[in-house]
Order: C-alpha cells, then structure tokens, then sequence
C-alpha cells in the first residue's frame, strides 16, 4: 500500500514565505501519520492565479528559493508541490522533491484559456506526460489541473506507461455543482485509465474567486476511497494499492486493443527511494458533499472571510433596509467575521415604510450586531434645495430616486473612511445584470458578496440560512415574503420595472451565462416582450457592472473574469 497525504491548505496570493511556513508545517503533520507521499495544490507556493506577479523575474526567484528550501525538508519524505518554474520560459510545474534536493519538473501540458482562466498570458506548455518511479515497484503518473479534465493524454499515456497511480495538483476554481461535476470526471478517468487517481485541490478563496477543495482519492474501480471536506483546510491521509490495477488490465482483454498499442509520449523524469509506511493504516475519511443552497452559502462564507482577512480588514459595515438582500449579506457577515466585527446602517427615508424598518432593527437585534441610525431626511431635503434652481419646472424623476441611493452610499464611505471598515454592498446578480442598481449609491463599497447570486437564489439562500440552526433563524419572515422594493418612491415595486425573478432569473441565465439569442429564448417559450427588454437593458447596463466591486463567483459565468463585453458595442443580434 502507497500512503499518501493530500494538503489542502489555504495559500495566499504573493505571501511566499506564509505559503512555504503552511507547507513545512503540513509535512511534518505528514511525517507524524507515516505518509510516503505528500501532495500539494497547484502553485501553491505563490498561491493562485497569481497573474502578473508572473512577470516580476524577482518574484519567480522568490518562489523557487522557498521550493529549494522546502526541498531540504524532504529527506525522508517525497512531495510534490506546485510552483511556478524558471527556464528559458515560465511553466506551471509540479516539483518533485525527494532525498533533500528538487529532483526534477513535471510541467502542465493543458493550459487553460477560457473563463476565469487567462495561462496562455503567462506559461508555456509543456510537451508530454510525466513518470514517478517510486522504489522499484511504483509508477507515479503527473498531471496539473486541466490536465486531467481533457480525456486522453497526458493521463492515457501515462497509464499506458506503466502508472498506476496518477496524481493531479489542481487550483480548480468553485462554480455552483462544480464539485459533484469533478468528482464524477476523476471517476471517469480512474476507470478509463484502470489507475488510482489522486487529487488535490486548493482551498479559500482569492478574489473573486472560491477554491473548494474536495480532494479526492479514487482507486482504479472508481470507488472513492477518500475525500476531503469542501472549504475547508485539511491534511487527508489515505492509502493506495498500486499493485491492484495490474491485475485488473490482465483480467480486462479490452483494456488496450491491439490497435492502439501506440509509444506513450511520456518521460520519466526520476527514479526515487519509496520511504518506509510506518504506524497505523489511517482510518477511512469520506467526507459528506453539501446540498446545494449549503455549498453555495459556505463559499460565499469562506469567500468573503478571506478577502477580509487576507486584505487586512478588521470590520465591516453594511446598509440594511429590510429587504432581502442586505438581509443576506448581513447574516452571510456575522458567519464569516463574527459578530464583533459586523456594523450595520439604518438610513431611512420618507419613502421608508415603518414595516422595513422595523424589520431591519429586528434582523440587526437577531444578529447581535451593532445598529448604526441615520436617518436621510435632512440631508435629501438640503439636496433638493440645492438643486431646485436648477431643476426648476422639471417634474421628479429617477433623479431623485438616486439622490436617495447616492446619500447612502456616502454615509457607509463616511464610516469606512473613520473606522477604516470594509462597505459591503448588497446587489444581486439579477439587478446589476439589467442596471437596477445605482452608480455611486448602492453599488458604492469594497466587496460584492452576492453579485453573481440571482435574485431567486438569494432567497433560497436566505430560507437555508433560516433553517440551518435552532430556532426561527435571523432573518424576519417578514423580509422573506415581502414583495421585493427599493423603496426609492412611494409604493415602488420592483416588478414596476422587472418582470418577476421568477421569469427574469431564466432569460438572465440563459442571456448572460449560455450566450442563447432572442430567438432561442423565444422558441424555449418565454415571453417575446419580456426577452426584448431584458436583453436590452443587460446590453445598456455595461458600463455600470465595468464599475462595480469585485464580488464571488458562483455560477458557471460570472461578470468580470468570465464575461467581458465591450462598453462601446453596438451589436444587436
């Protein structure tokens, strides 16, 4: 049995020597369990994506020093590490440390280009599949990341090789249903390859972007031997036999017809000493998969813990006006900070019902954290007078209405700039999708929590979150079965303006993250009128999401990283 040890650590971006302090202290947890083989992430000695930190020459040097020093580490143990590799040209590589020394590179031959992925930018690629041996019995197959995800080689030929296990070091960002979707491919091509798969994964979150972890050991049948918990940190210790698939290829006369007995493209990069397993076998560790309203509220969780911790914030401070969004936004802040270092603002209007209200304190009371009042009144009516010379026989309009929005956004800036608090701002993917947001009012603030969660997401998120704990949950049920307002006008209904979420979520979907047309959308049955106009008004509504905060990614495609559109674009399909 091969005993293995997966370190699904949280790295940081650009904090090499914190980077390198999490590795050593992973390997000797890892010595203590008896491991012989210690995986890493992908880049995890420079986190990741580290973007154009790439072209900075020192900060490859950088990183290869603490791979080096980390190396010295590895006397009785073999890692493999993720760290960016200086040639003539810049590769994503695996190191292989063994014997105290780097012994040698597996560099990614698949380099993602699509999406949230920009690799071409930075890495060449590397030209075939990499081989492991390990004592005189073991043959180890490498892959990195996307590697795995193409069917075919690197993986095939390495199995055709002689592995029989295949290790992949992945920074694999979090979508919604990404996991299950990942695990069921490794499944795949641990079966198709008759190799154990061993897979492992970043964790926490970077930006926009949220890795969840859930590393994986497949043995050659496709049977999940281990798995590590999603978001969150954790050395996995498992066990491998890598002698089984060889049966299994005698027993499967299909397994390599004839036909395609063609040379592997592979190079065996090192031949290693397999240090000795010592002590127990470790107990079985499979961990539960989250349903889906739990996954996605946990990385919104860990996404906005760590862009505060990891940028040096102490506090966040949030509008609340008893709708549902910041009635999320909220809760998600107290799970991930604590409700010490959770502030809320109370800024009501004349157009704010005494039902909100209310529901805002008592959502704030709930929550236990501290209610900041003040009330915008005064300070619309020294706008109006301000500019009543200047608008004078114009009748109010949406002007107005984002006067409202841009004095509150002010307010929370005020409080960020004499606390030195992160504004979290609380718009949905469906309203900044179509514009119902306000430049400088609403979308003013640091981080976007819940930009890429649809309006009908975000109440599902929120009746999880009511129902994750004892008793009646935070947020009021009030909040959760009022009709959706800005309250920016008397009476105003979002659905004045919106067809309901309901409707809206679909052809938003279908518009922005599958890129279908009118005429798809129409002939999938919706609402010709209702198609027009949502498409118009996310085409209109560029140059507002181009100036909005970074938030999480959870869907497939979200805006920034994932979808760039021109601002200037006069395409209408």
């Amino acid at each position: 049995m091969l005993r293995i040890a997966l370190a699904q650590l949280n790295a940081t971006v650009g904090d090499i020597a914190g980077n390198e302090a999490k590795a050593r202290e992973a390997l000797a947890r890892a010595r203590e369990a008896g491991a012989q083989l210690v995986v890493f992430p992908e880049l995890f000695i420079t986190g990741y994506p580290p973007e154009d930190l790439l072209l900075k020459d020192h900060f490859l040097h950088d990183a290869r020093a603490a791979v080096d020093r980390l190396a010295a580490e590895s006397r009785d143990l073999v890692v493999l590490i993720g760290f960016p590799e200086r040639d003539l040209d810049v590769y994503n590589a695996a190191g292989l440390l063994a014997g105290g020394e780097l012994r040698a590179t597996y560099r990614k031959v698949y380099l993602p280009n699509y999406g949230v992925f920009d690799e071409e930018r930075y890495f060449q690629a590397g030209t075939r599949g990499g081989l492991v041996e390990l004592g005189d019995d073991v043959r180890l197959g490498l892959t990195v990341c996307e590697d795995v995800w193409e069917p075919g080689a690197p993986l095939s030929d390495e199995a055709l090789a002689g592995a029989t296990v295949v290790v992949n070091l992945s920074a694999s960002p979090y979508y919604a249903g990404k996991g299950a979707e990942r695990e069921r491919m490794l499944v795949q091509r641990a079966r198709d390859s008759l190799a154990a798969v061993v897979f492992c994964n970043l964790v926490g979150g970077q930006d926009e972007l949220v890795f969840d972890g859930h590393s994986l050991v497949i043995d050659h049948d496709g049977d999940v031997v281990a798995r590590a918990p999603q978001f969150a940190e954790e050395l996995l210790i498992a066990e491998v036999d890598p002698e089984a698939p060889f049966a299994a290829r005698l027993r499967d006369a299909r397994h390599r017809p004839a036909a395609r007995r063609a040379q592997p493209d592979v190079d065996t990069l090192a031949h290693v000493e397999l240090p000795e397993r010592r002590g127990e076998p470790p107990a079985r560790r499979v961990a539960p998969l989250l349903g889906r309203e739990e996954e996605v509220y946990a990385a919104l969780v860990l996404g906005l813990r760590d862009y505060v911790e990891k940028n040096g914030f102490q506090h966040a401070v949030l509008g609340i006006s008893g709708g549902i969004d910041s009635a999320l936004v909220a809760c998600i802040a107290v799970d991930a900070l604590g409700l010490e270092r959770v502030s809320v603002a109370v800024m009501p209007s004349p157009y704010s019902s005494p039902e909100t209200q209310d529901d805002a304190r008592r959502l704030a009371e709930n929550l236990g954290v501290e209610r900041v009042e003040l009330d915008i009144g005064a300070a619309m009516e020294a706008y109006q007078r301000l500019l009543d010379p200047v608008f004078d026989g114009r009748d109010p309009d949406i002007t107005e209405e984002n006067l409202q929005a841009r004095i509150r956004g002010n307010l929370l800036m005020a409080l960020s700039n004499k606390f030195g608090w992160l504004v979290l701002t609380t718009g949905n993917k469906s309203e900044l999708s179509v514009g119902y947001s306000t430049l400088y009012g609403d979308t003013a603030g640091g981080f976007a929590v819940i930009k890429d969660c649809p309006k009908t997401l975000v109440y599902a998120l929120a009746r999880h979150r009511n129902q994750s704990g004892a008793g009646p949950g935070p947020i009021p049920e009030s909040i959760l079965s009022r009709a959706p307002s800005a309250e920016l006008r008397p009476d105003q209904r979002d659905e004045d303006s919106l067809p309901p979420y309901e409707r809206l979520d679909p052809i938003l979907e279908a518009y922005v993250e599958l890129d279908a047309d009118r005429d798809q959308l129409v002939a999938h049955g919706l609402d010709p009128e209702e198609v027009e106009r949502a498409i118009d008004l996310v085409d209109r509504a560029e140059y507002k999401r181009r100036q909005a905060p970074p938030g999480i990614k959870i869907t497939a495609r979200a805006f920034g990283r994932d979808r760039r559109m021109p601002i200037t674009n006069r395409y209408r399909g």
